[in-house]
């Protein structure tokens, strides 16, 4: 049977084989290809590493965090640990301890600005009402300034549109999760990676189906952990709108390994798979507000040990 992870494997295999050597943001330097596709019948199964030990828990914290439209690390701990104790660190703690170097100026320890959740719950559309004068941004040649400006600010909740329109118009083409925000990326503490998600329902099977476009791949140690939560995230909407699942399709731009992460990527490729998980919720849920931790129930997972890597930031 046809196993997403084999297809994963050989992503890996094609970066390391292909990949140019290239510098980046982080200095750390990669090896990376551009523009590849994987595809993932959610139908076989939850799309959980099986060759390094992964956390479920992890994933769907960050995940209803995002729902949250929280921009705030340390609720992310709260959710996950249950406390906000600086010594409970996240998966975003790296990037909230270390803003010195960007734009992005934290306005309280754990404020990662408007990241993720907060462009998918709190998209801010801006309406210049008068302005004394105006220049562009000096330092950013698509930006513009206005001085003394009256402006009417609007916020648009894309989660809940979403899920509307998926149970009154499920052929709508405009069923759409966007991140990328280019008039705020000052104001993120990391800019997002996974920018834009398109949904789609087949009407003659009554399935859900998300494509999702990343523009910066990590993919040794990030693109496991978004395979997983955007599979998740479709499973969700999917429980609230009465869909089945269909495929979980990622479309990745700039698709690389760290060279930090060569060593752990040879000994994953080295592993043999196990089969697919099933996820499950505890319960019957009907509003995308209303999951708890405890709705989320993995059933035959099955893996080999985790490998650890470094994150770059």
């Amino acid at each position: 049977m046809f196993h997403f992870e084999d297809e994963y494997l050989d992503l890996l295999h094609h970066i390391m084989k292909r990949g140019e050597v290239r510098m980046d943001r982080t200095g750390v330097g990669t090896r990376a290809v551009f523009g590849q596709r994987l595809q993932i019948d959610l139908k076989r199964g939850f799309p959980l590493m099986t060759t390094k030990q992964m956390s479920l828990k992890s994933i769907i914290s960050e995940l209803i965090w995002f729902l949250e439209g929280s921009g705030d690390e340390r609720r992310l701990a709260e959710i996950l640990h249950g406390t906000r104790d600086a010594s409970k660190k996240t998966i975003w703690s790296p990037n909230a301890e270390h803003t010195s170097g960007s734009a992005f100026k934290p306005i309280r320890p754990g404020d990662l600005g408007r990241v993720y959740g907060v462009q998918w719950r709190k998209w801010q559309s801006h309406t210049i009402k008068s302005a004394e004068d105006h220049l562009g941004h000096p330092g950013d040649p698509g930006g513009t300034t206005y001085f003394n400006a009256k402006v009417l600010v609007e916020e648009f909740d894309q989660v809940k549109r979403l899920v509307d329109v998926l149970k009154k118009n499920p052929t709508d083409r405009r069923m759409i999760l966007s991140a990328w925000n280019p008039g705020e990326l000052h104001k993120m503490a990391l800019p997002p990676c996974h920018m834009f998600a398109q949904f789609y329902v087949n009407i003659e099977k009554q399935e859900l189906s998300c494509q999702m476009y990343m523009r910066s791949v990590d993919t040794f140690l990030g693109l496991p952990y978004n395979i997983a939560s955007y599979a998740a995230l479709t499973q969700m909407l999917a429980e609230v709108t009465g869909y089945g699942l269909g495929e979980l399709i990622i479309v990745m731009g700039d698709t690389h390994i760290y060279q930090n992460h060569f060593d752990q990527v040879k000994e994953q490729l080295n592993r043999e798979r196990f089969e697919l998980p099933i996820l499950k919720f505890a319960r019957p849920v009907r509003d995308i507000d209303d999951f708890k931790m405890e709705d989320f129930v993995l059933e035959g997972y099955q893996s080999h040990g985790p490998i650890k890597a470094p994150m770059a930031v």
